[in-house]
């Protein structure tokens, strides 16, 4: 390693890497241009290092803005670095983590930075869905920058330091920084959903060494596995009391209780992360109705009802599991859509992603439906009609058109409420119980919650050597 490492640049990277194993490439790089007077300004490494190393025994590609270097700029041969560390990832199939700390584009050098920007966009743009790609923003990343971390697949925000903005707070008509700080960590998870993470760069580093430990290295790898220790077959007490906040029952059924959650701050009621099932990568989709906090207080509350917002999140994250061939779970509890005017602009839009995304993907596809699963909405969420390989009910699950009572008022709408609750019930046991569904076809099998573990894991092992034909086609356009 050269002596940039000393740097904060060269610092973080080596808090990220397993110990000595960081390699630097283009460690004497520096900037060509001779305007403005930068023959006279020292330029080291262009303002970024760049290297491999290894986490975890994993190799990984690195490239860490130095602030201290013109700001962190990006020029000419910053960009060539980056470019360089893209196309050896590609060819080695291992995953790019860029770490950012960044002044933006470097004015001396005008129309060449800015081809400088557009040869990383293009990188990131070739890469998409060959290799993961991790962003870590630590301190500015503004304007033409701020597409970059919007290009990777995940993306971490330091909490109190770091901003993320195409356009500055106090530039946003109406608004100033004190009022709505639009480039904050907590905006950006959890208004806008571009950061999946945020933490101090302690938590930064920790979070991405145990998510590059959970993904493949590339969309062919079939090593993003581990020996399992955990009984495959362990019966998860009292699950069905956690179906309201599904991030803990995803938890409780994963290999170790170990589930990592993404963009947790955003779209609450729509859950999606990593697990590991016998060893196995396992990315989860699920429908959340309530949130509980560190100390198991209950800290939100939301309808059973699909958003906007929570199924784009979904279908983004179905769509990287499909692209790197990570099996896809859903828990299902939606009774419909979210009905308001503001709603109404984006839900049609955005339930036809999710629908899309589940019924393109090729991978293994398992639904648990967990609570009730009614309407349109069920069908989004990877019912057995757009896709699900199998599909199991808990044994007091709901699956139907409706809510039985309301069904029972519209069929029977001028008859008493004694009619109307003999007709409801009738309902609920011919057209809406997990049991008529199952008669029918459409789930698998109907399970107890508290063995929900063994079930998804036996399935997800029938399902591992799933081929599946497509059409032919250059790609989709939902």
């Amino acid at each position: 390693m050269s002596n940039t490492a000393q740097n904060l640049a060269g610092t973080r990277i080596a808090s990220l890497l397993d110990e000595n194993s960081f390699v630097e490439i283009g460690g004497c790089v520096t900037a060509r241009n001779t305007d403005f007077n930068m023959q006279q300004t020292e330029a080291p490494s262009d303002g970024v290092i760049t290297g491999y190393g290894v986490i975890d025994g994993n190799l990984v590609y690195v490239y860490s803005q130095d602030a201290s270097v013109l700001g962190g700029t990006i020029g000419e041969m910053h960009a060539k670095k980056i470019a360089g560390i893209y196309d050896l990832a590609m060819k080695m199939g291992a995953p790019v983590i860029g770490l950012l700390d960044c002044a933006g584009l470097r004015l001396q050098e005008a129309t060449d930075a800015l081809n400088a920007f557009g040869e990383i966009y293009q990188k990131q743009a070739m890469a998409s869905g060959v290799i993961p790609q991790i962003s870590a923003v630590f301190g500015t990343c503004g304007g033409g920058l701020a597409v970059v971390p919007g290009l990777t697949d995940f993306t971490f925000m330091e909490e109190k330091k770091a901003k993320l903005f195409v356009n500055t707070p106090n530039a946003l008509a109406g608004n100033r920084e004190e009022v709505c700080d639009t480039a904050a960590a907590k905006f950006q998870s959890e208004e806008a959903g571009l950061a999946d993470f945020t933490g101090t760069e302690e938590e930064i580093m920790a979070g991405i060494r145990e998510l590059v430990c959970m993904l493949p290295s590339n969309n062919e790898d079939d090593a993003s596995y581990e020996e399992c220790n955990d009984d495959l077959n362990r019966v998860c007490a009292d699950l069905a009391n956690a179906a309201g906040d599904t991030s803990i029952l995803l938890s409780q059924i994963a290999d170790d209780n170990n589930f990592v959650e993404v963009k947790g701050a955003y779209a609450k009621e729509m859950v999606t992360g990593f697990m590991r099932l016998n060893g196995m990568t396992v990315g989860a989709v699920a429908n959340r109705t309530e949130v509980y906090d560190a100390e198991g207080n209950k800290a939100d509350t939301y309808d059973s009802v699909l958003t906007a917002n929570g199924a784009v999140k979904a279908a983004e994250f179905v769509q990287f599991c499909d692209a790197f061939e990570i099996p896809v779970l859903s828990l299902t509890n939606v009774t419909g859509f979210k009905a308001d005017k503001h709603s109404e602009r984006k839900i049609a839009k955005a339930a036809a992603k999710l629908t899309y995304a589940f019924a393109e993907a090729s991978v293994p596809k398992v639904n648990v439906i967990i609570g009730k699963a009614f309407g349109s909405a069920y069908n989004v969420m990877n019912s057995k009609a757009v896709g699900a390989d199998m599909t199991f009910a808990w044994s007091q699950a709901e699956i139907g058109m409706m809510d039985a009572k309301l069904a029972a008022k519209i069929m029977y709408a001028d008859a008493d409420n004694a009619v109307i609750t003999e007709k409801a019930a009738e309902y609920a046991a011919l057209q809406s119980s997990a049991l008529a569904a199952a008669k029918r076809g459409y789930v698998d099998s109907i399970i107890e919650a508290e063995d929900t573990r063994k079930y998804v894991i036996g399935a997800f092992e029938m399902l591992f050597t799933k081929r599946e034909n497509r059409p032919a086609k250059k790609h989709g356009t939902v």
